[in-house]
């Protein structure tokens, strides 16, 4: 009798004893959660944070997200700035534009890179047929946005400045109809508009990419007030985000499956771009170069009255990141 009450208590304390603790994550989501709202976008780019809603480890890390769901960047940067949300995911020329302007923001991480996002889609009924053949022509961008930087470096590869084509002004959704109307001969833009112009357009469509022009950084940026005084939400959030980072790794179809489901945006489009971009949560030099290099840009063509370069590194946060993934971390300070 007594070997066998013995040896129920092995077998009880081998099997308590095989039970690993419960994450970090677990313990934050048993806890009341703090609300917060994510302004971020549509596009590719802003892939981490669809599959962390998705998945659930914002919720795992205690935060309750109040997703602010924005067409491109600048406008998700500017719901942070006006108080409408605590974090935004933003390509670094509007930021590099609201440092200009003066408004105290921190990048906290980079969730995306790319060198084959952006592109200049023409018409060749327009008398396009290589990339030189834009001079004259009439080119839509969005102000204050990688559109805007990449159009600029596009012509400066093909020995061109913005005064030799005629600039038109748009917003991403007003691109196609511009296009179709014959009232652009072509437009510098992004995915998924980008491909989804080619993919209507068909033979009425060419589009030039340079990889080696262009490093596009998409990246979470927050009110340097709200991170020095939430860091513990800024952690949890960044967690959330890593998770994400190793779930796209590891179940690619899984995350397009994901993705598609939450912006409705047709699977065939999504697997088409995937491999455009590279989804890690990490802080290195090419941010910071990428912003000072646009900010000479910005200088150049006076579209800032600021004539001294400012320090990135002040509006960069590396001390949360670097709490909980040391080495994402490569940034020199």
């Amino acid at each position: 009798m007594w070997r066998k009450f013995l040896a129920i208590c092995c077998a009880f304390a081998l099997t308590a004893c095989d039970k690993t603790p419960l994450p970090a994550a677990d313990t934050a989501g048993s806890a009341v959660r703090q609300k917060i709202t994510v302004a971020f976008t549509g596009q590719p780019q802003s892939t981490l944070v669809h599959i962390a809603l998705a998945r659930g480890y914002f919720l795992k890390e205690g935060l309750d997200v109040q997703p602010l769901m924005l067409t491109f960047g600048r406008e998700a940067l500017q719901s942070v700035l006006d108080g409408k949300a605590d974090f935004a995911t933003v390509a670094e020329t509007p930021v590099m534009f609201s440092v200009l302007k003066g408004d105290r923001i921190f990048v906290i991480a980079n969730i995306e890179s790319s060198n084959m996002n952006n592109g200049v889609l023409a018409r060749p009924d327009a008398g396009i047929a290589r990339a030189a053949d834009v001079k004259g022509k009439r080119i839509g961008f969005t102000p204050g946005t990688t559109s805007d930087f990449f159009l600029d470096s596009f012509l400066t590869a093909q020995g061109l400045t913005r005064q030799e084509i005629a600039s038109v002004p748009l917003k991403p959704d007003e691109m196609q109809a511009a296009l179709l109307a014959g009232k652009v001969d072509a437009v510098s833009t992004w995915n998924y508009p980008l491909t989804q112009l080619r993919n209507q357009l068909g033979a009425k469509a060419i589009v030039f990419h340079d990889p080696q022009i262009y490093t596009e950084t998409f990246n979470i940026a927050a009110m340097q007030d709200f991170v020095r005084q939430n860091p513990q939400t800024v952690t949890r959030f960044l967690r959330a985000l890593i998770q994400a980072e190793d779930f796209v790794a590891r179940h690619p179809e899984q995350a397009q499956d994901i993705v598609t489901a939450a912006i409705k945006v047709d699977l065939a489009l999504i697997k088409e771009v995937w491999n455009a971009f590279s989804y890690h949560v990490s802080l290195d030099q090419t941010l910071l170069i990428t912003l000072e290099d646009e900010t000479r840009w910005a200088m150049k063509n006076k579209l800032t009255d600021k004539t001294a370069m400012p320090n990135y590194a002040d509006y960069i946060h590396v001390d949360s990141l670097m709490a909980v993934k040391p080495e994402a971390v490569k940034l020199k300070r």
